[in-house]
């Protein structure tokens, strides 16, 4: 729907916003209601420590979206290096939402700047560093 389209378009987003907000309050209440040998579980299902399922259930589904417009950014393709290591995307995925500079990255990626200055911050940069850019060149 265009903002055109749309009669209210702030109070829209403020709603969808709102929605967002609520359901992710939802599934954290879902989350809280196993015990702790069920969670326990899932973690070892998703070969990730307990606390960190923990804290990335508490950071929402969008906590790494800064992630695919990194790898963009530095002539990565997200998609291809998901068929090549779909581990390592993972984990990278995981260090990204984790990642507590994520207002300096988010200016960087807005200002196109990020391939200059992401050594400095970002948790995946040697990752970032050490792939093999022609396994993972757009194509």
């Amino acid at each position: 729907m265009s903002t055109a389209s749309r009669p209210y378009p702030i109070v829209q987003d403020l709603i969808d916003s709102f929605a967002s907000w609520l359901k992710h309050r939802r599934e954290l209440n879902e989350i809280r209601r196993l015990d702790r040998g069920d969670f326990d579980r899932i973690a070892n299902d998703l070969r990730i420590a307990p606390d960190d399922l923990e804290e990335l259930v508490r950071h929402g589904k969008h906590s790494a979206d800064e992630l695919p417009m990194m790898l963009e950014q530095l002539g990565i393709n997200a998609d291809g290096l998901g068929r090549a290591q779909p581990l390592l995307l993972r984990d990278m995925e995981r260090v990204c939402s984790l990642c507590a500079h994520k207002a300096r990255c988010d200016r960087d990626l807005a200002d196109g700047t990020a391939a200059e200055n992401y050594h400095g911050y970002c948790g995946n940069a040697s990752t970032l560093e050490s792939l093999d850019r022609a396994d993972v060149a757009p194509r």
